[in-house]
């Protein structure tokens, strides 16, 4: 697993959004930033699973977090502009953002791919972050040290065979972070893009669901990537891809 200790005070004061925080890994993000001090924001598409981690966070004594319902496959620019105006008049500022939210489409050869469903993938996985990011750049810049974390995946920088959409939005998604990256090298925001590995998933199941869950990560496992990318001690990490685990 990724090298970094985690210290219990490494998020304190910390204003942190979480797409994707109903479940899997980004439940698991949102868990683990609050509990070091930080105060989430939780957007995702199912309220009520928005609801269960809120109530996750404030049982574990961790601050009040807030929830925005959101649905990246319909969401507007509009939309993302209103959210990140809403957590500057809430926070004064935003000083981190995980944008873990993805779908994986289908797995299918390249020419059976459904027009519709590489629509979707690429509105989520690509078009929705672009515009996530576009809108919360502004707030994260009132921050003397932010982070901006996209996701990727070990589809994302080496082509494989019957990924098709996911595989390509995620090789679009790296493009994006280094892009941002290297506008803002000179600034106080960092940009990069977090490979989660073979981690237990729904996303994970339905690609593998004969596979041997025992063998696999957990969410919790992987936290010290995500940890690091978040905390101050990666201020000087801009526009890399980090494993968050040592094997595929």
């Amino acid at each position: 697993m990724f090298n970094y200790q985690i210290k219990t005070n490494n998020l304190a004061d910390k204003i942190i959004l979480v797409t994707g925080a109903g479940d899997g890994i980004g439940r698991q993000a949102a868990l683990t930033y609050a509990e070091l001090g930080a105060t989430v924001i939780l957007l995702g598409k199912t309220t009520s699973k928005l609801e269960a981690v809120y109530d996750e966070i404030i049982a574990q004594g961790s601050a009040e977090p807030a929830i925005v319902p959101l649905n990246l496959k319909g969401a507007t620019k509009q939309n993302y502009i209103d959210m990140a105006s809403t957590i500057v008049s809430q926070f004064g500022k935003l000083d981190g953002a995980l944008l873990n939210a993805s779908i994986l489409g289908e797995l299918t050869p390249y020419t059976q791919i459904h027009e519709q469903i590489w629509q979707d993938v690429m509105q989520v996985n690509v078009t929705a972050q672009h515009l996530v990011a576009q809108a919360l750049i502004p707030a994260l810049l009132l921050s003397d040290e932010a982070s901006l974390v996209f996701t990727t995946s070990g589809v994302g920088n080496k082509g494989k065979a019957y990924w098709g959409a996911y595989s390509v939005s995620k090789f679009a998604t790296e493009g994006l972070m280094q892009v941002i990256a290297d506008e803002y090298e000179n600034s106080s925001l960092r940009v990069n893009a977090i490979n989660p590995g073979a981690t237990q998933t729904n996303m994970r199941n339905s690609a593998y669901p004969a596979e041997n869950k025992d063998t696999i990560a957990t969410a919790k496992d992987i936290m010290p990537a995500y940890v690091y990318l978040m905390a101050n001690d990666s201020a000087k990490i801009n526009g890399q891809r980090i494993n968050a685990q040592t094997t595929k």
